[in-house]
């Protein structure tokens, strides 16, 4: 692991695995591999859109890049068991256009992927929330100028102040932890904005869902 990368995510760099990854069945493997441990390309199935025959085929693929490997076999050893490397991955564009279009090409699926996440949030589960739970709930959208180089320094203190929740394991958890989906957007605006910025900045949702 990196000092740059203390969430311990796989770092994607070939154009050709970015390429292999903006698939929706391919994403939504590497999530349920997360998110449920291992699994077989017939249970995976079911939940990624795709017969076991065409899950099996995208393990391989993914395989091939390093973003999945073998597991420990189950119960019933002739089954081939899978599980995501990584507690997730990070990619980014490189100089040259084939990397840029291939980071462009992944970065807009997994846009799509989780733009109707707060939807089915405020839906399905904000509704069932325990107060103390709601209430620190929601969303934050704040607008600051920086520079390249304090973007990546404040990018770095985030994820540096993740890196222990992300790492303890589960026996160290307290009592009443429960999982927290942190969605972070990084968007900087375009040039003919820069002069508008808000450096004080809006936080919603400090009383619940907004």
């Amino acid at each position: 692991m990196s000092s740059g990368n203390p969430l311990g995510d796989v770092e994607v760099t070939d154009p050709r695995a970015m390429r292999a990854l903006a698939h929706p069945v391919r994403l939504a493997i590497l999530d349920r591999l997360r998110r449920h441990g291992p699994s077989t390309a017939t249970e995976l199935a079911p939940h990624v859109g795709a017969t076991p025959t065409v899950a099996s085929w995208h393990l391989r693929h993914l395989a091939e890049f390093g973003l999945v490997q073998d597991a420990e076999p189950g119960p019933d050893r002739r089954k081939r068991r899978w599980e995501a490397v990584g507690r997730g991955f990070r990619f980014a564009p490189g100089a040259d256009g084939e990397s840029r279009e291939a980071a462009g090409a992944l970065a807009q699926l997994m846009f799509r992927r989780s733009a109707d996440a707060p939807a089915r949030w405020m839906a399905e589960v904000g509704p069932a929330l325990p107060p103390q739970w709601l209430r620190l709930s929601g969303l934050a959208d704040t607008r600051i100028a920086l520079s390249p180089a304090e973007l990546a320094e404040l990018s770095d203190a985030v994820e540096q102040l993740l890196a222990p929740y992300v790492h303890r394991s589960t026996a160290d958890r307290p009592p009443d932890a429960r999982v927290v989906r942190l969605m972070r957007y990084v968007l900087p605006e375009g040039a003919e904005d820069d002069g508008g910025a808000d450096t004080t900045g809006a936080t919603g949702a400090a009383d619940g869902p907004a």
